[in-house]
């Protein structure tokens, strides 16, 4: 299920996630001790409107190291806001998100690169205020986010190394909507299913740490992309949009015949 947002007042939100550690089964029969959000990796998703106010609450039930929270969807001090949450303590953090877009989140703590790595990424969406120019004509909405595995805990690899395992996980928008980790098989097993005829609105993000994603629908041409999902960003037929880590992009194309589309 998506991340529940309590929204208390107009323009204000209050969000609440735990750092843990979860074993995660990353391909099949090869579990991974993953540094989490709420025991996922990617974390869930979480929903705002541009404008709101967060308030998020970050609970360290890790019982070894501090962790924290890192949204690439706010301005603020880092020092003052993504600042280290000790294990078994909480704290609370204030911001605005007022651009739109589809964005990262990430546990700050140093060394970050090992926090990312371990799994402590996810996104954010930040809903523009206006919409955007093509929501009246979209049928269905998926999340789908990239992400990487290396070897465990190994810095040297996180630095250096090749991924064991680039994967795509998809999240819940909505209730009843599929929710998976980043792990080989889920997507493969059971894939995301439309209709032909519908207009598929993609929100995207590659959370790296490393890998660029060259984002690409086989059998279609994405008819509008948003870059970092902002509707002020827009390109049209585009055959592939290139995602940096922690970059994302909001993508729609329509499904013209039966069939898969990788």
């Amino acid at each position: 299920v998506p991340l529940k947002v309590e929204r208390v007042g107009e323009h204000e939100v209050n969000v609440e996630m735990t750092a843990q550690i979860t074993d995660i089964e990353i391909a099949k029969g090869k579990m991974y001790k993953a540094w989490t959000f709420n025991g996922e990796a990617p974390g869930p998703l979480v929903v705002v409107n541009q404008g709101d106010t967060i308030n998020f609450k970050l609970v360290n039930i890790d019982p070894a190291i501090p962790h924290s929270i890192d949204l690439h969807a706010v301005h603020t001090s880092p020092s003052k806001n993504f600042a280290d949450i000790m294990p078994n303590e909480d704290g609370t953090f204030t911001y605005p998100a007022n651009f739109p877009g589809v964005f990262m989140y990430h546990c700050g703590t140093d060394p970050i690169l090992s926090h990312i790595a371990n799994g402590m990424h996810g996104v954010i969406i930040v809903k523009p205020t206006d919409g955007y120019p093509t929501d009246n004509e979209v049928d269905r909405e998926f999340v789908l986010i990239q992400n990487e595995w290396y070897k465990y805990n190994d810095y040297d690899a996180f630095l250096n190394g090749q991924p064991e395992h680039v994967v795509l996980s998809t999240k819940a928008l909505s209730e009843g909507d599929r929710n998976t980790n980043g792990d080989t098989f889920s997507l493969k097993d059971e894939p995301l299913e439309a209709k032909v005829g519908e207009r598929i609105r993609l929100y995207i993000n590659n959370m790296g740490p490393n890998e660029v994603s060259s984002f690409h629908v086989v059998g279609s041409i994405m008819e509008d992309v948003y870059v970092d999902g902002n509707p002020a960003n827009v390109l049209k037929g585009m055959q592939t949009i290139m995602l940096p880590a922690s970059g994302g992009a909001v993508v729609e194309f329509v499904v013209t015949e039966e069939g898969n589309y990788p």
